[in-house]
């Protein structure tokens, strides 16, 4: 019988995805549980359907007011607690060095408890991992995890096992969890039309909030997705993906699709997407970098001061790669 993991990742899609190759490979030596956003139920049966995914959504992952503790859902919060604690655990695992994190697995009951601590939190630990260096990718937390527990993970640059690749068409989304993040749509529009005019096809997908924005600038077919089936459904129609640094360019990439990311407040060797084809175009400097979703000035500069005529070169010679690559 193998022996029980429980998972943490709380937060967003991209983390997820990013976490994904740590679930896939966990699961031939785990009986795997993982707790995250209510989206993980579909993205699980889709990436790693052996998982058993419980959803929650922490008060602490919310983007403003996360402290305001008589908000938060404490009935739900004591009932989830008991439920994981019926579980028994053998090992649970959090990549973040968060003390939110590492708590909640002493309050689960979990037996081997494994992360990086931070600010005491090594004190609800039982294996206590150095932390990696700060100037390798989010990944490397994984690995370093996977090791801890006796089975390794593949290169980052290894292609990833998910949904066969067969169309012709260019998806490129526009929209991102933050503001921070989205580039400018007309910037995305500009490009559309440049890849047309090279004699691809192109598919936007875009957030909901976008959508009416699409619709009024000649994209009648643009698609906001509803679900991640729905996204994986026009994924395994694509050449390629194009779009910002957020988690549907990390869940290309987890598909099998070489991804061209334009970043902004991040820098691309802490969080490209996981692919051997994926290629980027880095945001402009600026001394707060990394900032992630908080800027200090009144609009994110890095990332505005991105144009089209200087990213299209580099999205031009992608395509050309990947469609060389493909014949």
């Amino acid at each position: 019988m193998k022996r029980k993991l429980l998972v943490m990742e709380l937060w967003g899609l991209g983390d997820l995805s990013i976490a994904g190759r740590f679930l896939q490979a966990a699961v031939t030596h785990f009986d795997v549980t993982l707790l995250a956003k209510p989206n993980a139920v579909e993205f699980g049966g889709i990436f790693c359907p052996e998982i058993r995914v419980i959803p929650f959504t922490a008060p602490w992952t919310a983007f403003r007011r996360k402290y305001q503790l008589h908000r938060w859902p404490w009935r739900e919060l004591n009932r989830l607690s008991r439920q994981l604690r019926k579980n028994q655990f053998e090992f649970g695992v959090s990549v973040r060095p968060d003390p939110r994190d590492h708590i909640c697995l002493a309050a689960f009951g979990v037996k081997e408890r494994l992360g990086f601590p931070r600010l005491g939190s090594g004190v609800f630990l039982t294996r206590r991992l150095a932390r990696p260096d700060p100037m390798t990718h989010r990944f490397r937390g994984w690995q370093l995890l996977a090791d801890e527990l006796g089975f390794s993970l593949p290169d980052p640059a290894a292609a990833p096992r998910g949904l066969s690749r067969t169309g012709s068409t260019v998806v490129i989304h526009s929209g991102a969890a933050q503001p921070t993040r989205i580039w400018p749509l007309e910037r995305f529009a500009a490009l559309a039309a440049r890849i047309r005019s090279s004699g691809l096809s192109v598919q936007v997908v875009c957030d909901p909030a976008q959508h009416s924005w699409w619709l009024s600038h000649q994209e009648s077919q643009a698609v906001a997705p509803r679900s991640p089936a729905e996204y994986a459904g026009i994924l395994s129609q694509s050449l390629a993906f194009i779009g910002n640094d957020s988690g549907p360019g990390h869940v290309a990439a987890l598909s099998g699709v070489p991804t061209f990311t334009v970043f902004g407040p991040v820098f691309p060797r802490h969080y490209a997407p996981l692919h051997a084809q994926a290629e980027w175009s880095e945001g402009k400097d600026c001394p707060y970098k990394p900032c992630f979703d908080s800027c200090r000035f009144s609009s994110p500069h890095c990332l505005l001061g991105v144009e089209t005529d200087e990213v299209w070169p580099k999205v031009q010679a992608f395509l050309g790669r990947i469609q060389s690559a493909t014949r």
